[in-house]
């Protein structure tokens, strides 16, 4: 399976995902190293570079992740798979509480794990952007307020 993504398939997913990082929901104009697409399943794991498959992703999120589909819960002891944003409704796995991104349930609970969601460095930097009112965007506000 090749690694290449076609133009049209890459805009598409880009302008599918409105800007944001499709896991932690920051948005990608305000990170140093800018987005990425990612294999929600890793070509190693027979994904495919299809936009059913492909989501952007800050690089924390998508370095964190690596090739992995999931993680051990602390909660159950099980292997659990990760949020899949082509699949799952973001606000019933997580929420935002001020600038810290909190699990609602196991997948929430692997996936902001493994992926460092809350992180001492990803904390502090949604809490400089919260200041100066660029978290939560209005996109990522959206995904959030999804669920009320």
């Amino acid at each position: 399976m090749s690694r290449y993504i076609n133009e049209k398939v890459r805009t598409f997913v880009e302008t599918r995902a409105e800007g944001i990082c499709e896991y932690c929901l920051i948005n990608i104009s305000d990170t140093y190293f800018g987005g990425e697409i990612d294999h929600i399943i890793s070509l190693k794991h027979g994904g495919k570079s299809v936009e059913e498959n492909l989501a952007v992703t800050c690089q924390p999120c998508n370095r964190n992740k690596g090739s992995d589909l999931g993680s051990i819960s602390i909660v159950s002891n099980e292997l659990v798979r990760f949020f899949n944003p082509r699949k799952d409704i973001w606000c019933e796995h997580f929420k935002l509480v001020g600038a810290e991104i909190v699990s609602l349930s196991e997948i929430g609970e692997v996936t902001a794990k493994i992926f460092g969601f809350n992180d001492d460095e990803r904390v502090l930097e949604r809490k400089g952007l919260i200041e100066i009112e660029h978290f939560p965007s209005e996109t990522a506000q959206k995904i959030i307020d999804l669920c009320r």
